[in-house]
């Protein structure tokens, strides 16, 4: 079946014009001509025309195209391994570059300007947009919110880096004292659980003992937090809950 130019580029969605340089260069020559001499394209031509715009779309120039086209070592199946190989190598490349923009836009809701090199050499395997969403849906409209969202658009790399030190060190004495068998509502557990708080008004917004209670309800609540604990010790969380509960109700 033939067709004519104005078909062949309604088909592959090109313009006249590049048909015709494609035939000026001999990189597609029409098998055909009218009575009239206007050009027509079978069959082949159009699979060829498929093998050429396959090739630039993976951003090959046209002179290397009819190279490999003309190749007489290369079969059509060939072609299309190849070009199956080429593809499936840029999908995965777009999806590393999606999940980039992805990660980028999350980053945003964040307010952390650091590279993600930055943000993995600092955070480590957590990663602080894990509950950006839901903190936003959750808290959104309150002060301590909208203070914490002021406070950590200005944090550097290293400020990071001393919140996360300060937590590690605050876990690792929390881990030591409920494996001395210290009890949770004693003075010294009530100490760490007033570090914990201080340490949030110190990096985040004001933790009054009414807030920090509610953290610590949710934290023992919400089996995502509880697993935080729990992973560096089991029982932490319960023991954590207790020690934030007495320690409000002994400054109350």
């Amino acid at each position: 079946m033939a067709h004519t130019v104005g078909e062949v580029a309604r088909l592959a969605r090109i313009t006249v014009r590049t048909l015709h340089h494609y035939h000026q260069i001999g990189l597609l020559s029409p098998s055909g001509r009218t009575p009239a001499g206007y050009r027509r394209y079978d069959d082949a031509d159009l699979d060829r025309l498929q093998q050429i715009l396959f090739y630039r779309e993976l951003g090959f120039p046209l002179e290397e195209i009819a190279a490999i086209l003309d190749d007489p070592g290369t079969d059509p199946v060939a072609h299309l391994r190849r070009q199956h190989e080429l593809l499936t190598v840029r999908v995965k490349r777009l999806q590393e570059m999606v999940l980039a923009v992805e990660f980028a836009m999350e980053a945003k809701k964040m307010n952390i300007r650091l590279t993600p090199q930055e943000r993995f050499e600092v955070f480590g395997d957590f990663d602080p947009d894990t509950y950006a969403e839901e903190a936003e849906q959750r808290w959104g409209g309150t002060e301590a919110y909208r203070e914490s969202a002021r406070r950590t658009s200005g944090y550097s790399k290293e400020d990071w880096a001393r919140i996360r030190a300060e937590v590690e060190d605050w876990g690792r004495r929390l881990v030591a004292l409920i494996e001395s068998g210290a009890p949770a509502d004693g003075p010294a557990a009530m100490e760490l659980a007033e570090e914990h708080r201080a340490h949030i008004s110190r990096w985040f917004y004001e933790c009054s003992y009414e807030i920090h209670t509610g953290l610590a309800d949710m934290y023992v609540a919400d089996p995502r937090f509880t697993a935080t604990y729990e992973q560096l010790r089991p029982g932490l969380t319960g023991y954590l809950n207790e020690a934030i509960h007495a320690n409000a109700i002994s400054r109350s």
